[in-house]
């Protein structure tokens, strides 16, 4: 059915970024579709809270690396909402990995995390791709500040997020001018998956890069869902560019 509330799909929005733009968005007078994988509780949790703003809410399970799911969700949103005015890529994964040792790195590891990563940003712009334009809309998606200089982070991990970077700028090219196409590039982030990788160490290495931080202290999922919404909301002749979120960690060292 078609209606005059803009509508936004996020992936990955269970959790993290994506819940703190799914709300973001809700609060501005999006409705909103909530994409998630495995995290159903966190996901309805979610909805409950963008509903509670709001907007009307859609939750579609997805691996967003699989064509025929993706292209199912978009129909899904099509038939809920009748218009897509924003996509968010935010669904991503990672792989364990010994600091410094390439070898104990599977091949399907790898392929895993540039399938979640890497593909599922061409799969699902694609899919959303003839919605967009109709609505000349615009997508956000997420980068890392490891995907623009070496890290800390495993191997797929930071060439799949470099990927991401420059698709991001090939997709303005080939969407625009009806769709702009952007990017964030979070640096270290408070949360679960800072201390999944850094694991018991996790306090100690925040705190010492929130002292080497200009802004004195690390990233936070809202800071990066504020970014988005500039994107989306304000930054009209803006398209191609990557935007880095780090406090400004990168600029002073």
């Amino acid at each position: 059915m078609t209606q005059q509330r803009p509508a936004a799909l996020i992936t990955g929005a269970a959790t993290g970024i994506g819940r703190s733009v799914t709300l973001a968005l809700a609060r501005a007078g999006y409705d909103v579709a909530i994409n998630y994988s495995q995290s159903e509780a966190a996901a309805k949790e979610t909805a409950k809270q963008a509903e509670a703003a709001g907007a009307a809410t859609l939750l579609h399970r997805c691996d967003v690396s699989d064509e025929a799911k993706v292209n199912a969700m978009l129909a899904a949103v099509k038939e809920k909402f009748g218009r897509l005015d924003v996509l968010i890529n935010n669904a991503g994964t990672t792989t364990g990995m010994k600091h410094k040792d390439i070898d104990s790195i599977s091949a399907g590891e790898w392929d895993r995390v540039f399938a979640v990563n890497v593909k599922s940003v061409f799969l699902v712009t694609r899919a959303a791709a003839p919605l967009l334009r109709e609505s000349k809309g615009c997508i956000v998606n997420t980068a890392s500040i490891v995907g623009l200089r070496p890290g800390p982070q495993p191997l797929p991990y930071s060439a799949s997020k470099a990927a991401v970077v420059n698709l991001t700028k090939t997709l303005a090219y080939n969407l625009g001018p009806a769709v702009r196409v952007n990017a964030v590039a979070p640096g270290w982030m408070e949360g679960d998956w800072m201390q999944r990788m850094l694991g018991d160490k996790y306090r100690e290495l925040m705190d010492r890069r929130a002292k080497m931080t200009p802004l004195k202290r690390c990233v936070r999922a809202d800071d990066v869902a504020e970014t988005m919404m500039t994107l989306i909301q304000s930054n009209r002749f803006v398209t191609g560019e990557v935007i880095v979120i780090d406090g400004g960690f990168t600029s002073s060292t």
